[in-house]
């Protein structure tokens, strides 16, 4: 049985939602519907508010317009029905095996650092490799929640000793903007404006100027994937950087989990990390582990 609720009356409709969808996704409604299998009469009935979406109809149009999980609750609930997906948090006993299995993950990884970050960048888990990069920075940046964003763009952060700044700056403020795009959260619009507001140069010389056309050119060593290129105990390290998503969603909380893994790009970086593991007890303060 479908549960239908009253929709707020100074909430957005439906059918403006879907198309301010479409819209974004570039398509026409006539390829919508044959997606959806309907026709291009009817989505234009419901964007107009003409005709009510079935629940069925406004699950079958955000996948096809491939809308993230949290906001076909929104489209639901702007249509009079009750949200289908779960919000269940992390530390619930529900959320055990995927919990372990980010665990295990992030342990499969080291040396190499590893983090799991959710829809804000807040780190919700980290490997050994991650505190050691994050060493001797101010306890103000590590104290949770903390935020991967900031603690890399900060100038007290990481900012200060990544060797191409300007450009990871530029490649991190585009991933967000991509972001935001898809989702409508303020969290995520305070989160730019707050690292926009950073310096975009540190003391290495690199700045936002070094990132006009396309940015990724001026690393001409590693042609295939902008590298991260920091420095940590004197030495420079270079990684590429590899981001895993759940496949098919079906909760909101594991739709916005993400894991981003830092693989090293050449044999220094590579040892150096290795060096690092056999040395003692992993630097603390640290992220919390899962």
């Amino acid at each position: 049985m479908t549960t239908t609720i009253d929709r707020t009356a100074d909430g957005p409709a439906v059918g403006a939602l879907l198309r301010g969808w479409r819209e974004r996704r570039r398509i026409t409604q006539l390829e919508l519907a044959l997606k959806a299998e309907s026709s291009a009469r009817h989505i234009s009935f419901i964007e107009t508010g003409r005709a009510k979406p079935s629940q069925a109809m406004v699950l079958r149009l955000a996948e096809h317009l491939d809308v993230p999980v949290r906001e076909r609750n929104a489209l639901l609930l702007a249509a009079g029905y009750a949200p289908v997906y779960p919000e269940t948090p992390l530390t619930a006993p529900a959320m055990n095996a995927v919990r372990s299995g980010l665990d295990n993950l992030l342990a499969a990884y080291e040396p190499n650092p590893a983090l799991v970050v959710d829809g804000t960048y807040n780190v919700v888990a980290a490997n050994r490799g991650v505190r050691a990069l994050l060493a001797g920075l101010p306890e103000h940046l590590l104290t949770p929640p903390m935020n991967a964003m900031r603690l890399t763009l900060h100038p007290q952060g990481l900012a200060s000793r990544i060797l191409n700044f300007g450009e990871w700056r530029a490649h991190l403020l585009e991933r967000i903007e991509r972001q935001i795009a898809l989702r409508s959260s303020a969290e995520l619009r305070h989160l730019y404006d707050e690292l926009t507001a950073y310096p975009a140069a540190n003391h290495h010389g690199s700045d936002a100027a070094a990132t006009d056309g396309d940015h990724r050119n001026s690393t001409t060593d590693y042609a295939f994937a902008l590298p991260f290129q920091v420095e940590v105990e004197g030495q420079p390290l270079s990684f590429i950087s590899t981001v895993t998503t759940f496949n098919t969603p079906m909760d909101v909380t594991v739709s916005e989990l993400a894991v981003e893994a830092f693989l090293p790009t050449d044999s220094k970086t590579a040892t150096f990390l290795q060096q690092l593991a056999a040395g003692a007890t992993p630097p603390a303060p640290g992220p919390r582990t899962l």
